[in-house]
């Protein structure tokens, strides 16, 4: 563990990184801001947005781990209004991925010779291609917009520009327990980041074997998307104790593709529900949801392959 000089104390430590990320959060503000201000270009839209999510997300996963160290109905309330806000900011760019990962996955899969056809329905994918991406494009480009103006209204609400101020208070002081905060960083910090370790192990353990399911096993996507959200707050607890998170970031990109994958196939399979579309859209729509589980069944042996990497021989 890459452990601070001098024995810190525990809120000396812990007010660091909160500081830092609240810096963070109002820099990523501002230029999201600014892009509005100035009609920038989406790139730099989205990587305010992803800032803002981002740092959101360390502030809440932090006060939640280490919440014994703070004033905890403020930390509560804090984490409360940032996990609202992270969440409504996540839907917009989810539609958006979600749509794009949908589209070059139907262009892969129908330009691509060796996709299986039943007989008697060459070309079925081809066909239906066209009409599958026109389906999907419609259902996610308008659940897109819903998200996008629940976005510009929770910007704009009363209740966002409050959690902005108590993010700005939190960039200059950290409201702390007198009593934890000056407790040693071993003895305090390290402790309540090892229970999150001890959660996040525990789901981990409770996953199938690689070998023990299916690419069709959506029913354990959920367990899955447990162990992802345990494994950013273990990650953002070990960033707080300044400890290398090399290891934890790549098995969160595994996860993240893993949701990715899953959130994809449901959609190609509520696309496929529609009523009244042609036999070929269908076929389309149902290959790409195949395509889609077997890119989840591949993110999870990566993940379990990092997690439990196989041993150097001698």
């Amino acid at each position: 563990m890459a452990q601070p000089n001098h024995d810190p104390l525990a809120g000396d430590v812990l007010g660091t990184y909160l500081r830092s990320q609240a810096t963070a959060f109002l820099r990523a503000l501002r230029l999201h801001g600014d892009g509005a201000a100035g009609a920038a270009d989406t790139a730099g839209g989205t990587d305010a947005a992803r800032g803002l999510r981002g740092a959101a997300r360390r502030i809440s996963g932090s006060l939640g781990t280490f919440r014994a160290v703070t004033e905890s109905a403020w930390a509560d309330s804090l984490r409360t209004e940032l996990v609202w806000l992270s969440s409504t900011l996540a839907d917009e760019h989810a539609y958006g991925v979600r749509l794009s990962r949908l589209m070059d996955a139907l262009h892969r899969l129908s330009g691509t010779p060796e996709v299986p056809a039943p007989r008697g329905t060459a070309g079925a994918l081809t066909v239906g291609s066209a009409r599958a991406g026109a389906l999907l494009e419609r259902q996610l480009t308008l659940a897109r917009t819903r998200a996008h103006s629940a976005t510009l209204s929770a910007l704009g609400s009363a209740r966002f520009h409050a959690v902005a101020d108590a993010v700005a208070v939190l960039a200059s002081e950290v409201p702390l327990d007198p009593v934890a905060a000056r407790g040693r960083f071993d003895d305090v910090l390290v402790p309540l980041a090892e229970v999150a370790e001890t959660r996040l192990l525990g789901a981990v353990d409770a996953l199938p074997a690689p070998e023990g399911g299916t690419p069709y096993s959506a029913h354990e996507d959920g367990a899955w998307h447990e162990v992802r959200r345990l494994l950013r707050v273990h990650r953002y607890a070990r960033e707080t104790l300044g400890d290398d998170v090399t290891r934890l970031v790549a098995a969160g990109e595994a996860l993240d593709r893993h949701r990715d994958a899953s959130e994809a196939a449901a959609a190609s399979a509520t696309a496929a529900r529609t009523p009244r579309i042609a036999p070929a859209t269908a076929y389309a729509l149902g290959v790409l949801h195949a395509d889609q589980r077997h890119a989840v069944e591949a993110a999870r042996h990566t993940f379990h392959t990092l997690w439990h990497p196989t041993p150097a021989l001698p």
